[in-house]
């Protein structure tokens, strides 16, 4: 990678690490689905700006079906559980077990998508499992809360979802263009979650930190972020533009040490090292 690229790579890094201490402000005041909402409805509204401004067309009329599919598996669910895990949950274990996508992946292409499964790969899911393992122990957490347990399968059934985003794009996204997904899933994902946002009115006004926040989170996770991503798959490729994969808990314990006084426990350091491991194992496998 180029001097140039390695900064945007630390970029993106940073700005998903900084996603979930977005989270973790935010969803307690608006709840799991209106911080979903504004999420993808800020990004989407920003990257349709900026793709018109490109001359990008993204071909609704073509790929609408797929964007909805798409924005709901990745965007909408998942987002929709890690706004309720950031109430429950450190910023930097829903970091550590959002790594587990690329595991998830690899089970779903092995089982549906005819996948290899290699000694190497196989290993690493078993270190990754005991990362977990150590992650979701609720002794590990300074805040472990009675739906501890909720949030963190909260967390791993978001990897899920993202896991599968990946066999769906391998199934059906040939032809489909990456940056209209990037804009079509999110504005069909705001879509998605509208009708359901009068199930759960938050109850009190957000401030200023909240709302700068949650722009924060639309504006930079995923507006900026998913330009610069798409940049860096096009420069350097899909499989080096991954080890994002391994800089965003870096940062997210960073930022939350930093902005929010949260420290790593050793249970929660360990489990996080070992998830690491078996993400490089089964990406490098």
């Amino acid at each position: 990678m180029s001097g140039a690229d390695l900064a945007r790579l630390a970029a993106l890094g940073a700005v998903w690490g900084g996603s979930f201490i977005f989270i973790r402000v935010t969803a307690p005041v608006l709840g799991p689905l209106w911080m979903a909402e504004g999420r993808v409805l800020i990004g989407g509204l920003v990257l349709l700006a900026w793709f018109r401004l490109s001359g990008f067309d993204p071909q609704w009329r073509q790929h609408w079906r797929f964007y909805l599919l798409v924005g709901t598996v990745n965007s909408a669910v998942p987002f929709s559980l890690y706004g309720f895990a950031g109430i429950h949950l450190p910023a930097s274990t829903m970091a550590f077990l959002n790594a587990t996508s690329p595991m998830f992946g690899l089970v779903l292409g092995a089982l549906f998508a005819g996948e290899r499964i290699t000694a190497r790969k196989v290993a690493g899911l078993l270190v990754g499992a005991a990362g977990v393992a150590m992650v979701a122990r609720p002794e590990a957490s300074v805040q472990a809360g009675p739906l501890f347990g909720w949030a963190v399968a909260a967390c791993l059934a978001a990897s899920f979802a993202y896991g599968l985003t990946g066999l769906i794009l391998k199934r059906w996204g040939e032809g489909v263009p990456s940056r209209g997904i990037a804009v079509g899933a999110q504005l069909m994902a705001a879509l998605v979650l509208l009708p359901f946002l009068a199930f759960k009115v938050p109850t009190e006004v957000p401030d200023a930190i909240v709302l700068g926040n949650l722009l924060g989170l639309g504006l930079l996770a995923s507006g900026f972020a998913f330009i610069v991503y798409f940049r860096l798959m096009v420069d350097v490729g899909a499989t080096r533009a991954l080890t994002v994969t391994f800089i965003v808990p870096l940062f997210a314990f960073l930022w939350a040490a930093l902005f929010l006084g949260e420290t790593l426990t050793a249970g929660i350091a360990i489990g996080g090292v070992l998830i690491l491991a078996g993400t490089l194992l089964v990406t490098r496998g």
